[in-house]
């Protein structure tokens, strides 16, 4: 890589610090309407930032919720064209007593910086600006033709980019994606995530009295919605772990020996997973390890569950209603509709007397995906992180969601590579999400290499 460009990002990491600083403390959660003059604000930044860097024809184009900045450099010619992907808004900060700091008060503390957002997704989709920023300001070009695609929605599934890209698919046709989204597996192990899982998910009601009634004059009379709630989500699973809705595996790919040979082979250790989590002990589907069960097996999980009286004190009531909501991950060949459908059966069938489901669907939904082995982008990024680290990386798979690739892969007829340098422990979606302010500035440096790598590829 030239000099220049090292020389560049390594002159400039305290200004770049004190701009990363800045994006983080805009306040843009994208499930909340109350952030909407936060979104608006971090689409403007981001694009501003943009044109500061010299790219061109940048744009803040609209969709039904949050808007997608763009950009493009497209000079160099006979290279590839790679699509860089990234996202501006963040998770919700709640708990607020939780956070050392407010949230959007971003604080250093000892090489991490801490804000909602700076690591999911702020800190990682900064580099690929400023690593733009550094060729042109220094080399007045970029090795490879660059598309920039940054969205305002991938915190609450990205339910406008399918119809965005689908309108669009000239103007974001490339060679593959390169996406400053996701993580690495462990901050001392440069990985790369080759698959993820998909999703599926719904909320659902039970009904009973058309009100809350006095437990002391009804109690041993009419259903308990919470009771009736209890046993049905019970009933989500076998005493094994498995999921128990009929037909839920019915489509599932099983891995390989190798496959399953491979994963053994990487360094987990459950203590110091537990010790993580502050879990007493893991637990899941029988007959695989916990790797298999995060990364590999379907799941479903009850992600909330509430009604009856929450406040201080006693209040003795017979609730009438009880909610839930559950989401499934999903891998191949699993399909979303599919699995919610069984789902929704299963409610039904095992509702219990005395209470009536209503179920609505939240069409949070995305396909699994996979990276195929010999994809030249999984080979660069592979030497990138080799050097730079001086040991080779390992390919993981992902426990999340991110919808994006897939619909790449559908709508565009490309992969995507995912190159973040997040790290799985940095608390997104958590109090206290960091980024460490090390990884801001190898990944400047893996970036600019990809790029440089990227453009002499034949």
């Amino acid at each position: 890589m030239a000099a220049s460009v090292t020389d560049y990002l390594r002159a400039h990491q305290e200004r770049i610090v004190a701009e990363l600083i800045e994006f983080a403390g805009i306040p843009s959660v994208s499930t909340d309407s109350a952030y909407a003059d936060g979104m608006s604000a971090a689409a403007k930044w981001v694009a501003v930032h943009l044109e500061n860097a010299g790219i061109r024809k940048v744009q803040i184009l609209p969709t039904a919720r949050h808007p997608v900045v763009y950009g493009e450099w497209l000079d160099a010619l006979g290279a590839p064209t790679l699509l860089v992907y990234g996202h501006y808004d963040v998770q919700p900060p709640d708990p607020l007593d939780a956070w050392q700091n407010p949230p959007f008060e971003p604080q250093i503390r000892e090489g991490r910086l801490y804000a909602r957002g700076v690591s999911d997704d702020k800190g990682p989709m900064l580099i690929p600006i400023k690593v733009a920023e550094a060729f042109l300001a220094t080399e007045e070009r970029l090795p490879i033709n660059v598309k920039f695609l940054f969205e305002g929605e991938e915190e609450i599934g990205s339910p406008s980019l399918e119809p965005f890209i689908a309108a669009h698919k000239e103007l974001l046709a490339a060679d593959y994606v390169l996406s400053a989204d996701g993580a690495m597996w462990r901050v001392d192990l440069p990985s790369i995530t080759v698959a993820s899982r998909g999703m599926a998910g719904l909320e659902f009601t039970l009904t009973g009295a058309a009100k809350d009634l006095h437990s002391g004059r009804h109690g041993g009379a009419v259903a308990n919605a919470l009771h009736a709630m209890a046993e049905l989500v019970a009933g989500l699973h076998a005493p094994d772990g498995r999921v128990a809705v009929a037909g839920f595996y019915d489509d599932v790919v099983d891995l390989t020996d190798a496959e399953r040979a491979a994963l053994a082979l990487l360094p987990f250790d459950s203590t110091d997973y537990l010790a993580q989590t502050g879990a007493p002990a893991t637990f899941g589907e029988a007959g695989y390890t916990t790797l298999e069960r995060m990364w590999a097996r379907p799941t479903l999980e009850v992600n909330g569950m509430w009604g009856g009286y929450q406040g201080q004190g006693s209040k003795t009531v017979i609730p009438h209603e009880a909610h839930a909501k559950i989401t499934c991950r999903l891998v191949p060949d699993q399909n979303p509709a599919d699995i919610t459908a069984k789902v929704a059966r299963h409610l039904e069938i095992h509702t219990p007397p005395g209470v009536r489901l209503s179920i609505r669907y939240d069409h949070h939904e995305a396909l699994p995906y996979r990276l195929p082995t010999e994809h030249v982008g999984l080979h660069i990024a592979s030497q990138v992180l080799a050097d730079l680290y001086a040991t080779a990386p390992v390919r993981v798979r992902m426990g999340g969601t991110l919808p994006v690739s897939e619909l790449f892969q559908r709508l565009l007829g490309i992969y995507t590579v995912f190159f973040s340098f997040s790290t799985a422990d940095e608390d997104f979606h958590a109090p206290n999400e960091f980024f460490r302010l090390q990884r801001l500035e190898e990944g400047m440096l893996a970036w600019a290499k990809f790029w440089e790598m990227a453009g002499i590829q034949e």
